[in-house]
């Protein structure tokens, strides 16, 4: 990888990658392909409760396909809702692979509901797993950091959706800021950190009538691949892209 030594590969921390179609699993592919070694984590009975369905064989496909990239992997499953795993996650990569690099955040609940129909318990989940992680994740990858400054980066997942998603948009506008935060309170630290909205991507969630409509709103005249996303946060975790910081991009084909 341009800049960075040859013999030790860089390590990034990619979490929600438990399904092949999904964004994480791209952005696993593309930091393999591009030089890094990539802890993933990802969380089975959120997929199972999913429209889409578990899918089983993922895991193991990405960590062999990572492989043959020169890739090393660590696969974790964790219920990032509970606030105690967080550094053991950071304390298995680093062990298996080295200290974290680049950190991103692609994890998600997401369960569809508005203003009136959305329970105490499904906001407060959403909450817990896309915000409050996301917080503990960057707390805690801030103190293990140690550098070489400027080889940081925090990266997170975004989404406008909000109407008819409330719990998940509200959660996300909300992890947005910490994000953005995280920009200032640690650039001390040679850390950059930026949100990226990806837009509506294809991943397997859409319905014949939203890629309709998204074909439709989108300017290029093409639906998001998970591809589009992880070729933009590997350009922001290459030495290229170490210039923008606290920035919230729009990379969705110019949906927005």
């Amino acid at each position: 990888m341009d800049g960075m030594d040859h013999q030790h590969r860089p390590v990034a921390l990619v979490t929600g990658a438990g399904r092949s179609a999904g964004i994480a699993a791209s952005v696993v592919l593309k930091l393999a392909q591009t030089g890094w070694d990539v802890g993933f984590t990802y969380w089975t009975p959120y997929d199972a409760k999913m429209p889409w369905g578990a899918d089983p064989e993922a895991v193991t496909q990405l960590s062999d396909q990572a492989g043959e990239h020169g890739a090393r992997t660590v696969a974790i499953q964790v219920d990032l809702s509970d606030p105690h795993t967080t550094s053991a996650v950071f304390e298995t990569v680093e062990h298996e692979l080295g200290q974290v690099t680049a950190l991103i955040l692609a994890h998600c609940e997401s369960v569809d509901s508005g203003l009136v129909d959305t329970s105490l318990e499904s906001f407060d989940l959403h909450f817990a797993v896309n915000t409050r992680a996301s917080w503990l994740l960057i707390r805690e990858y801030a103190q293990r950091f140690q550098g070489p400054h400027g080889t940081g980066r925090i990266i997170s997942l975004t989404s406008d959706a909000t109407v008819g998603n409330l719990p998940y948009g509200a959660s996300k506008g909300a992890l947005d800021r910490i994000t953005l935060a995280a920009a200032q309170e640690l650039a001390h630290l040679g850390v950059t950190a930026n949100a990226i909205n990806p837009g509506p991507t294809d991943t397997g969630w859409m319905t014949a009538e939203i890629k309709a409509a998204a074909l439709q709103a989108t300017p290029l005249g093409r639906l998001g691949r998970p591809q589009d996303c992880a070729n933009l946060v590997a350009f922001l975790c290459s030495p290229d892209g170490g210039w923008i910081n606290g920035q919230l991009l729009h990379s969705d084909g110019g949906i927005s």
